[in-house]
């Protein structure tokens, strides 16, 4: 086969435009529900890939995994055979009130308080997404009228990591609204790779919830949070055919 990647096994046969990165490789399952001519292309260790149309767009959809490390294998394997923009739509948790479960958090920048991105350039470089596809995002969650908030998010590698509460309150009152463990890696890498990301979370854990009670809401599928991961999905397909749109009209990718 032609570019078989060793961790995703997808290839260039296989490639779309565009990808859209869940963490959970179930999310792969969900993501089906919005796309036509959908086709199963592989699903090695935590990487789950599909393919399918979506408004006349090819788009894959390829699970990460949690964490750096496995999401800078995905956006490196699937840069190699040619994938040009790629947004994540994952979880988070609140740093600042007034953000509710289901929300949406669209990320202008991350902390990267993380080991992966690390590993790739010197923390002074910054992790942030394209603003083409930013812009994208933005506005197609603003047509949906979905609830969201634009802002920083701290990306880390220790869910459970004391003292916690601490870190969210220190980062909380610096600005940042939202933590998860896969953000800073994408833009890190996308970056440096000449790939257009995004990142979309979906809020689990209010600022005052209990960590691992909202988390088990969340994998047992509550209303507010089964809704917010319907809204990052649309959100991501939505933003994701503008961008094409633009490219037709003239615009670069």
């Amino acid at each position: 086969m032609s570019n078989l990647q060793p961790h995703i096994r997808c290839t260039t046969e296989d490639a779309a435009p565009y990808a859209i990165l869940p963490g959970d490789p179930q999310r792969v399952e969900r993501i089906k529900e919005f796309l036509t001519d959908v086709r199963d292309i592989a699903f090695n260790r935590e990487h789950k890939s599909i393919s399918g149309y979506y408004k006349g767009i090819k788009i894959m959809a390829v699970s990460t995994g949690m964490g750096g490390p496995s999401t800078a294998i995905a956006v490196e394997e699937l840069a190699r055979i040619g994938v040009k923009a790629m947004i994540r739509i994952g979880s988070c948790g609140a740093l600042r009130p007034g953000i509710a479960l289901g929300d949406l958090v669209i990320v202008n920048g991350a902390v990267r308080d993380d080991g992966a991105s690390k590993s790739y350039v010197d923390a002074i470089f910054p992790a942030i997404p394209d603003t083409q596809l930013l812009f994208h995002v933005m506005q197609a969650a603003k047509n949906q009228a979905f609830p969201s908030h634009v802002g920083i998010a701290r990306s880390h590698d220790a869910l459970y990591a004391d003292p916690k509460q601490n870190l969210d309150e220190i980062w909380g009152k610096k600005g940042v609204i939202g933590s998860d463990m896969e953000t800073a890696t994408l833009f890190v890498v996308g970056g440096l790779r000449g790939v257009k990301t995004a990142s979309i979370l979906n809020n689990v854990v209010e600022v005052q919830g209990n960590l691992e009670e909202e988390i088990n809401h969340y994998v047992d599928g509550a209303s507010a949070v089964a809704e917010g991961e319907r809204r990052e999905i649309v959100t991501a397909l939505e933003a994701l055919v503008a961008l094409d749109n633009e490219r037709v009209s003239g615009g670069a990718l």
